[in-house]
């Protein structure tokens, strides 16, 4: 029901209004002039106004002014009853604020059609004033959550300013806050570890899970855990808190502080490329694994990539929304582009690959983040920290593993867990699970399986060596892997001993690994970590001295 006001100083033309407007319907308000019809304007919802010109009190000139001041926000019509003629009246009525007029003496047809025009238009406006309302809600709410994302972004992501001579990072969102997240921490033995992500979403959908990655993150390089605990663990974290449809395509790497080795876990971003001086790709680091938050802990891949680099090599990582920038022809950047922007210029900077990233694109509107990080294989400066003491108690540990159990388990998580325990050795974690991996790893697949590395040259050679792996491990009959661990505290040191019951292999193979192979950098980076490596005369064990001293700690 129309709530109408009728502002007229004659009773006569007050009675008659209201007679012929209930009739239509409607409520009706009736006030001698405009100082009263102001107060009933605050007391009441009044939909449209009947407003007679010239009243004693207040005139409606004056009324009209200042009911359009006061009634702003939603439209509320004045209809201006009036028996003057001339045109500066009308002129004036209308700079005043009044919509239409109705001239005396009144005719009910033409008072009702013009009642009905100003509802519609008085209905249209408070819609759009809910819908404004709205609008400005959610608006808030987005000032909101952006106020929060800010805070948490800024309280997750620490340290990514603290090594300018080994990173050149841009990260760039698509909106106000972006899904993409790079971490960068050092370990207590000064390896270099950096994750670069990227959420499914943008906003505070990213941040939730940004701020507990980064969290395991920190805590697990300040303990010196492998690359592939933190992966592990992140995984557990993000599967147990997001949705099913959420997850966390990432790169993690651990540069050793020698900056001569890497490891690397990766699931779902984009080729990693191991690039020369000129910028030349000279290996490129494949997606392994499903990303972050999809898998259960138990189907959870660890498997990890070991590298050796050189001091002028850099390792470059970036998500999806480089290759996938497009042109105004909704042509791709693409790899090949990439690629050739990062050989056009010596050590070009991530800055400059973007500005060649946002000339391709020539103003079309970035549909993802745009994140880059150029990572130099250099060494590090021994962090400063206060080292747990190691225990003065010596200990062997020993496991022998049968063909069944090799089928069933994967022993290296779980002797690296029992080790740490003893004092002062979790700071070794990484370095502890680098060996055991690779040794265990070079006895199960070389040793007791008889695989052959050099099936990997071939095109899909990986696909071959895997489904070769896997069928070889199911028919496995009467194998044997012996792993013994031995702690001396007289010599701060470990003696690892890894014996398997294959056939061994030549020591010649070994000697002849390098970079510029697809595979089989293993047991040279046991060199590295560990002090001293050496394999019996059959080629089927291999004893590993690793030196637990303040001066070889920082070798990896």
């Amino acid at each position: 029901m129309l709530n109408i006001l009728v502002v007229d100083d004659l009773a006569l033309n007050r009675r008659l209004l209201t007679v012929m407007l209930e009739q239509q319907g409607y409520r009706v308000y009736t006030a001698e002039n405009g100082l009263v019809a102001l107060n009933l304007l605050e007391e009441h919802t009044i939909d449209i106004v009947l407003l007679d010109v010239i009243m004693p009190v207040m005139d409606g000139f004056e009324t009209a002014a200042i009911i359009k001041e006061r009634f702003s926000q939603v439209y509320l019509p004045i209809i201006f009853i009036t028996s003057l003629e001339d045109e500066a009246s009308f002129e004036r009525c209308l700079s005043v604020g009044g919509d239409d007029f109705l001239h005396k003496p009144f005719q009910e047809v033409i008072l009702n059609a013009k009642i009905k025009a100003h509802s519609r238009i008085r209905n249209l406006s408070q819609k759009a004033r809910e819908q404004n309302l709205q609008l400005e809600y959610h608006q808030n709410q987005v000032d909101r959550e952006h106020e929060i994302v800010e805070h948490i972004f800024n309280n997750a992501l620490e340290n990514q300013q603290s090594f300018p001579k080994h990173l050149d990072f841009h990260l760039s969102p698509a909106a106000m806050f972006n899904g993409d997240m790079f971490l960068v921490a050092q370990s207590p033995l000064g390896s270099l570890y950096c994750m670069l992500g990227d959420f499914t979403g943008h906003g505070l959908a990213a941040a939730v899970g940004a701020l507990p990655a980064s969290r395991v993150f920190y805590t697990m390089v300040s303990k010196g855990m492998s690359v592939s605990d933190i992966a592990a663990e992140i995984n557990s974290v993000l599967g147990k808190l997001l949705p099913g449809h959420m997850f966390c395509a990432a790169t993690i790497i651990e540069l050793s502080s020698t900056g001569k080795s890497i490891s690397a876990w990766l699931g779902g971003l984009p080729d990693t490329y191991i690039i020369n001086q000129s910028g030349e790709v000279i290996r490129t680091l494949e997606s392994q694994h499903m990303a972050l938050g999809i898998l259960e802990e138990d189907e959870f891949e660890r498997a990890l990539i070991h590298i050796e680099v050189e001091d002028t090599c850099r390792i470059v990582m970036a998500t999806d929304g480089i290759i996938e920038t497009t042109s105004p022809h909704d042509e791709y950047f693409g790899e090949h582009r990439f690629k050739k922007v990062l050989a056009s210029k010596p050590a070009i900077s991530s800055e400059q690959v973007l500005e060649r990233v946002n000339k391709f694109a020539r103003g079309n509107k970035q549909q993802d983040d745009l994140s880059l990080v150029l990572l130099n294989c250099l060494s590090m400066s021994e962090p400063e920290q206060k080292s747990e003491p190691l225990s003065a108690l010596p200990f062997n540990f020993s496991l022998s593993l049968n063909s069944k159990q090799i089928k069933s388990t994967d022993p290296v998580l779980e002797v690296v867990d029992v080790i740490s325990k003893v004092a002062g050795l979790n700071a070794h974690r990484a370095n502890i699970f680098l060996i055991l991996s690779e040794a265990y790893n070079n006895a199960l697949d070389h040793g007791v399986l008889g695989l052959d590395s050099e099936v990997k040259n071939q095109e899909d050679g990986f696909l071959i060596y895997y489904q070769q792996r896997e069928e070889a491990l199911a028919n496995l009959t009467d194998a044997l892997i012996i792993i013994d661990i031995r702690y001396c505290p007289e010599e701060l040191a470990l003696y690892f001993t890894v014996c398997d019951s294959g056939n061994g292999f030549s020591k010649d193979q070994a000697n002849q690994q390098s970079l510029a192979r697809e595979h089989g950098r293993g047991l040279c980076l046991l060199g590295e970590v560990a002090s001293k490596v050496t394999f019996n005369s059959a080629g089927n064990q291999v004893e590993i001295y690793y030196q637990l001293t303040a001066s070889s700690t920082s070798s990896h």
